[in-house]
């Protein structure tokens, strides 16, 4: 399978959208892959997905709250620095790699605004849900209840162990309700975390679609840091149609 959807995005026609799997190979260059075959599997994604690969929005992710605002002048070889992007520009696809963290879809049915974010640890501490659905709120005047949120695969705490400090700013931080404690040992559930944002943000339960698979357990799938460092990225991608 080279990639899977949302059945709750795949009800709108307007967009495209997809979560590749290790079968549409490694998307990101910094991951000492060669270059040559990297952008194959851009081509070939591209293909698939019926877009133009120099149109694709990209990022250098960092693991902050940034938000990108996509414009005309944005393409492949551009890449922001951020780990959410946002546009109102049809035919031009928006992705997010992740290789344990979450990749987020996002799509406003009513103002036709489409968002990728990238949410690890330190994201949905950060809580860059929160910024990306102001970004849809401040800069193109959605409204909550018309956005849709699809979350893919990632780390589950299943896999996910963290260290006492991060139990301890968790706690600090009112998130210790996504740490499980097991023999002695943290376990942090991200997807709580994100699902308990989007609900605080406005957003509907009804128009969120949360992945339970986890990555790391199926790293045949999926590329997982956790289970091999050494490893490429997998991605969501969402593009509004004209």
């Amino acid at each position: 399978m080279i990639f899977s959807q949302s059945k709750l995005l795949n009800k709108f026609t307007n967009i495209t959208h997809a979560y590749t799997t290790k079968d549409s190979g490694n998307l990101a260059f910094h991951v000492n892959d060669n270059i040559l075959h990297v952008k194959n599997n851009h081509k070939n994604l591209a293909k698939n997905l019926s877009y133009k690969k120099h149109k694709l929005i990209h990022m250098e992710q960092i693991h902050s709250d940034i938000v990108h605002v996509v414009t005309k002048n944005d393409d492949f070889l551009t890449t922001p620095t951020c780990d959410a992007l946002i546009t109102d520009i049809t035919d031009t696809p928006l992705m997010v790699m992740v290789a344990d963290c979450s990749p987020i879809l996002f799509y406003d049915n009513e103002k036709k605004v489409i968002a990728v974010a990238h949410a690890g640890r330190q994201g949905a501490f950060k809580n860059i849900i929160k910024t990306t659905l102001n970004s849809f709120t401040n800069i193109f005047n959605s409204n909550t209840s018309s956005i849709y949120v699809s979350i893919g695969a990632s780390i589950g705490s299943c896999c996910y162990e963290v260290g006492a400090e991060i139990y301890t700013e968790a706690k600090e931080l009112k998130l210790d309700y996504a740490i499980e404690i097991r023999d002695n040992s943290y376990y942090l559930n991200i997807r709580n975390i994100l699902k308990k944002q989007l609900l605080d943000a406005g957003i509907y339960e009804k128009h969120i679609d949360i992945s339970q698979e986890c990555n790391c357990c199926k790293n045949d799938k999926y590329f997982s840091y956790r289970a091999n460092k050494n490893c490429g990225r997998f991605a969501g991608v969402i593009k509004l149609n004209f």
